[in-house]
């Protein structure tokens, strides 16, 4: 029997890198598995990879008009939820003289607006004993440069983490965050900056892991895969690194 068994995930985020891996690993370990992405063709893609035990939604992060809609069609599939990841982020780096109002306002919708109007439309329908889980970042824990607005935002994440994990302490209903140092996924794509500038600062955030080398995917899913199962059972309000050291040293 798999460490998730019987449970309903809703993962958002679900149809690349983390997102993907962690649906990939919770469909193998029992779980029945909803995703929402806002490209149909990488949601096609993730759903043809992964097969059954899964459905998509095509839904953007930022859109709080649709975080009720995700909800009740993934307690209407799968009449209840247990696991809730709220995975899907952006990550633009920029000088605070060169930060505008977009920039701030479109990494705050994504990051943290839509999670947490996703997770208060996702409470009720959640079975006690459920487990929230926030995708953050060891970012707010150093001060990288051009980080000032995607350090806030995971920060925020953070925070929500703790205070839900006291709000919703009469439903024994967990909130943990998993907070990932430099891991291969497609994010350092999108970040609005030159492949060449992509590639120099991958470079720079290897050198400082201690253990020499960016994580994968698979590996930071493992760790998802923990918080969210009865292995975690006594682990509440933490946000866990998993950076290969970065934040530590």
């Amino acid at each position: 029997m798999g460490k998730l068994e019987g449970k309903v995930a809703l993962i958002t985020g679900g149809n690349s890198g983390i997102g993907l891996a962690t649906v990939k690993l919770f469909v193998k370990e029992g779980a029945k598995v909803v995703i929402t992405g806002r490209r149909e063709e990488a949601l096609s893609q993730a759903a043809s990879e992964i097969g059954g035990g899964m459905k998509t939604i095509l839904a953007d992060a930022a859109d709080v008009a649709k975080a009720k809609e995700v909800v009740s069609q993934t307690v209407a599939e799968f009449g209840k939820i247990d696991i809730l990841f709220a995975n899907a982020g952006v990550a633009y780096f920029m000088p605070m003289e060169e930060i505008t109002e977009e920039h701030f306002d479109s990494q705050f919708d994504i990051n943290v607006k839509g999670p947490f109007f996703l997770i208060k439309e996702a409470i009720p329908h959640l079975n006690d004993g459920a487990v929230i889980i926030s995708n953050t970042s060891i970012v707010h824990h150093k001060g990288f440069d051009g980080s000032g607005v995607y350090s806030s935002t995971k920060a925020a994440l953070r925070t929500l983490t703790r205070i839900l994990a006291s709000e919703l302490r009469a439903r024994k209903i967990r909130t943990v965050s998993i907070a990932p140092g430099p891991i291969e996924t497609p994010i350092y794509g999108k970040m609005g900056m030159a492949q060449a500038e992509v590639e120099q600062m991958g470079a720079g955030f290897a050198q400082q892991v201690p253990l020499g080398r960016f994580g994968s995917s698979e590996e930071l899913a493992q760790s998802v895969l923990f918080l969210a199962s009865s292995d975690a059972s006594f682990v509440n309000g933490v946000e866990l690194a998993v950076d290969g050291g970065l934040s530590q040293v």
